[in-house]
């Protein structure tokens, strides 16, 4: 059992990182991901600063943009108390004149050993968990 997880994957979307970036904000993320519906506090945009909660299984997770390259980045900090804290990014890469490569990092350490069981999962299954984000995408 491990506390903390590094997992980094890729793969590919056909469409240019311009287009690409706008899938992984927090609002374009609700064009794909089934139940993704971000919640703004405040402002609703991508600049660092920025701050959203999601509900996912019962579970409250506060987001903050960490940092953001449009087009090409976007790091968020993410909490869910009691669970796991960490970080995602997001890199996306010119793979051709229409196409980007992106690659998608998760960096969590559990908060609990409970968490840290569910984090060993959830480990267990990324690169599956990116096929399915993949596969959104693609009939999205």
């Amino acid at each position: 059992m491990s506390a903390r997880h590094r997992l980094s994957g890729r793969f590919r979307v056909h469409v240019p990182p311009g287009e690409a970036f706008e899938l992984f904000t927090p609002r374009g993320e609700e064009r794909w991901a089934p139940g993704w519906r971000p919640r703004f506090p405040a402002d609703d945009g991508t600049g660092p600063g920025t701050v959203f909660e999601t509900v996912h299984d019962g579970e409250t997770t506060t987001w903050v943009v960490v940092e953001c390259e449009p087009g090409h980045r976007v790091s968020y900090a993410r909490v869910t108390p009691g669970h796991r804290a960490g970080t995602v990014t997001v890199l996306l890469t010119a793979d051709g004149p229409e196409h980007s490569l992106v690659e998608v990092t998760y960096d969590l350490t559990a908060l609990t050993e409970e968490a840290a069981r569910t984090l060993d999962e959830f480990a267990a299954d990324y690169p599956a968990f990116l096929r399915g984000w993949e596969k959104a995408i693609r009939s999205a």
